[in-house]
Formats: structure tokens, sequence, C-alpha cells
């Protein structure tokens, strides 16, 4: 419980913890948010990423249909169960693309691998780049 009330998700410890929303970010670009589900689910954090994105210059955010539906992946789960995780992602990739994103954002390296590996079985176009990628662009 000591070390629990020390630890932050990334985008909630920007906003909540130091107060910070703009970095000065510029990321000319169409992208779409994945909430990835232990931030979700777990931390209940969904506001502080998007308040983040909603400050980069150039940047077009473009919320998905069922943006917290999971992508999929969960740890073992894809190991385990891999075409029920591949199912699901491929609705994830499925629901990013129909917004016309040229990016799938996201806070969860994790859904971000699987999310890519799809896609690009898929043979699609989009992209995926985590949080910190984009408010490090300038």
């Amino acid at each position: 419980a000591a070390l629990a009330i020390k630890c932050f998700e990334f985008s909630d410890f920007l906003v909540t913890k130091l107060g910070v929303t703009d970095l000065g970010a510029r990321f000319p670009a169409r992208a779409t948010f994945h909430d990835g589900c232990h931030g979700l689910r777990e931390l209940g954090n969904k506001k502080p990423a998007r308040q983040l994105l909603g400050k980069v210059r150039g940047l077009e955010l473009i919320e998905m249909q069922d943006a917290e539906v999971c992508c999929g992946f969960g740890g073992t789960f894809a190991a385990k169960f891999p075409m029920i995780s591949t199912a699901m992602g491929d609705v994830k990739c499925a629901s990013a693309s129909e917004t016309g994103a040229e990016y799938i954002v996201s806070n969860d390296s994790s859904c971000l691998m699987q999310i890519q590996g799809l896609l690009d079985r898929q043979g699609s176009k989009l992209k995926t780049i985590h949080l910190a990628e984009v408010l490090a662009q300038s």
C-alpha cells in the first residue's frame, strides 16, 4: 500500500500530480486513442491522456467507437487464447480504421504491440504510437 500511493500512470502523473496539461508538443496528424484496460479499469484513468492530447498542436483527435473495448492482449490471455485475442484485436483495429485516423495513440505499450502486430498482418497503413512519443514531438 505504501508503494501504491507513490506509483502513477504516465498521463495521470503529469496531469494530476504535476498539474501539467500542455507540454508544447506539435504533432500534425489525425489520431484516435486506445484506452488500455489496466489504466482504464484498474486505475480509472480516462481523462488525463485526452487532456494532454487536446493541447497538442496540429493533432486532430477522433474518438473511435467502443474506445473502451479491450484490444485482446491482456498479458498471458493472448498466449492462452490466441484465437480469441486476435478476434478481439481485429475488432479494435476495425474501430480505429473507421475513424480515418493515421495513428492509434495509447499509454499502454503492450496494447500498442498487439494492435501494431495485427495492423501489420492486415497490411494496414495505420500506425501505433505511445502517448509519450506524441508529447515529445516539437
